[in-house]
């Protein structure tokens, strides 16, 4: 992990309300390049609705989000996206009926609007079809290029959406619990991606699998009910007591 330099993306007092509900309390983080910073917390900890607030998907209820400096509090989720901001869901969300190199090159061409798109073929585009090329090798997913997506295991989906998310060239990955659903091997291997992919990314990662987290991050934050509990290195979090009472508990132990 090289020196941290300016954060690219840095929150101040980030929150939503749901009416008396608040689901994301006062929340400040920030996210550098080279640096993957985990989320943890309970079920209704804040943790999806902090993602959704960073990829524009929420409006905030108040405080900022800056992206290199620049306020983007108000900007829409496709602006972000054009900036450099890309996220997965919970659930895959690919094409199915398209293969692995159809999936990459539509992310990739929806960051290359071209006059007569529409009446052009996007194969003889040859900026995109590199560009989607390279988000599956990236992914690991090179020599699966021409399977249909329907036909991918459910870690190569997973991969795949990741894949999607590089084909439109992001600074940073909003990442909701990739690993969901994984077994051991699949597992490990999309580790050994976030691991790779953390060189040249700042990564926010949401994630219930405690090995992983600790296995690859860097910061750790902790929330429950909204709020922050604690946010620091791997080795803070393994040792705090309040962490381990309000959500960690015994698990520690086993890290």
């Amino acid at each position: 992990m090289s020196e941290r330099g300016e954060a690219l993306v840095a929150t101040q007092g980030l929150t939503r309300r749901f009416g008396g509900l608040t689901a994301v309390g006062d929340v400040a983080l920030a996210l550098h390049r080279e640096e993957l910073h985990a989320v943890l917390g309970p079920n209704g900890a804040g943790k999806t609705t902090l993602i959704n607030l960073l990829s524009g998907e929420l409006r905030a209820s108040s405080g900022s989000i800056r992206y290199k400096g620049a306020d983007i509090t108000s900007f829409s989720p496709d602006r972000r996206s054009r900036l450099g901001i890309g996220r997965s869901y919970q659930k895959t969300n690919i094409f199915p009926a398209f293969s692995a190199f159809e999936n990459c090159r539509l992310a990739a061409q929806s960051r290359a609007p071209r006059v007569l798109a529409i009446v052009s073929d996007a194969l003889a585009h040859a900026p995109v079809c590199d560009a989607a090329r390279r988000a599956l090798d990236a992914a690991g997913l090179a020599p699966r290029a021409d399977v249909i997506a329907a036909a991918l295991s459910h870690g190569e989906q997973r991969q795949l959406e990741i894949a999607m998310v590089l084909a439109t060239s992001p600074d940073v990955l909003l990442l909701d619990e990739p690993l969901a659903g994984m077994g051991a091997e699949e597992a490990q291997r999309m580790i050994e991606l976030l691991k790779k992919l953390k060189a040249d990314h700042a990564i926010l990662l949401v994630e219930h699998d405690m090995d992983a987290v600790f296995a690859v991050a860097d910061t750790i934050t902790v929330m429950v009910n909204g709020q922050v509990l604690e946010s620091g290195p791997p080795a803070q979090i393994r040792a705090s007591a309040a962490v381990r009472n309000a959500y960690l508990g015994d698990a520690l132990d086993d890290l």
